[in-house]
């Protein structure tokens, strides 16, 4: 791990989720204004989000991808107002090197890539801004991913691809990793409960973990809801559980909320 990480602190990270999009899972476009998205983006900060994770591109399942333009039109003035005033990391999730390197030089700190930095030119661009870096793991992409995804051994498929990709950050200049096992990208709701069962076997890799579980239709799926917004109380679950199981960094869309339940989690796993 880096000296100094981004994903390292006295207590779980909160990384809130600014989408600036029309087409969210979560939010369905709620924050797909600019002026709208900053309001969010400064309430999960009083909330206490500890990252702030921008992105102008949805990735929910059959989504189709955007422009470079078209993704620079709609993270650019985000960026470029909370970089210098929000006090907090800002976070860009995006696939597109042209997308990172213009965010990170407007002052984002971290590259949030659910392709797990493979484009050479993503590992570039990171590097040269000296940036931290999200490692994902995802089968496909967002268009295909739900597509019946099979694995003959799931914690060790996700974890072989993550142990290829960080020595492949690290050699290219990028210090700062975070991985993601990817809940929801490419995995069955029982993939999902097992990955979070078993977080802490990721912890052999050296990285600190990041889960996003939040909002996510694996939830839904115990009780029949169907409605994103339903899935506080399993999103909160799944949070707790993750933490418990060794994750550094929860992305969520709750923030106020989370860091209630963190604070108990926190508090046990120090005991």
């Amino acid at each position: 791990m880096a000296d100094s990480s981004l994903f390292l602190g006295a207590h779980t990270l909160i990384m809130g989720i600014v989408n600036v999009t029309p087409d969210s899972f979560s939010d369905g476009g709620r924050y797909f204004d600019a002026g709208l998205a900053l309001a969010h983006a400064r309430k999960l900060i009083d909330d206490g989000a500890d990252i702030l994770d921008i992105g102008g591109e949805s990735s929910r399942p059959g989504s189709d991808a955007v422009s470079v333009e078209e993704e620079l039109r709609r993270v650019v003035p985000v960026v470029r107002v909370l970089a210098g005033s929000c006090g907090v990391p800002l976070s860009i999730d995006t696939t597109k090197p042209e997308v990172a390197g213009e965010c990170l030089r407007l002052g984002a700190r971290i590259v949030n890539d659910i392709a797990g930095l493979r484009d050479p030119a993503m590992l570039r661009i990171t590097a040269r801004y000296n940036a931290s870096a999200v490692i994902m793991h995802m089968r496909g992409t967002p268009k295909t991913m739900q597509s019946e995804p099979v694995y003959d051994d799931l914690i060790a498929e996700v974890k072989a691809f993550l142990a290829e990709r960080v020595p492949a950050a690290k050699q290219a200049g990028v210090r700062d990793i975070a991985i993601d096992p990817g809940i929801g990208f490419g995995k069955t709701a029982a993939h999902n409960f097992e990955i979070l069962r078993r977080l802490d076997e990721f912890q052999s890799l050296g990285c600190p973990v990041l889960v996003g579980p939040s909002r996510k239709s694996f939830l839904g799926s115990l009780q029949g809801q169907q409605d994103a917004g339903e899935r506080l109380e399993g999103s909160l679950a799944a949070a707790v559980i993750a933490v418990m199981k060794g994750a550094a960094v929860v992305r969520v869309h709750d923030v106020a909320a989370c860091r209630r339940a963190l604070q108990v989690a926190d508090a046990v796993r120090q005991s």
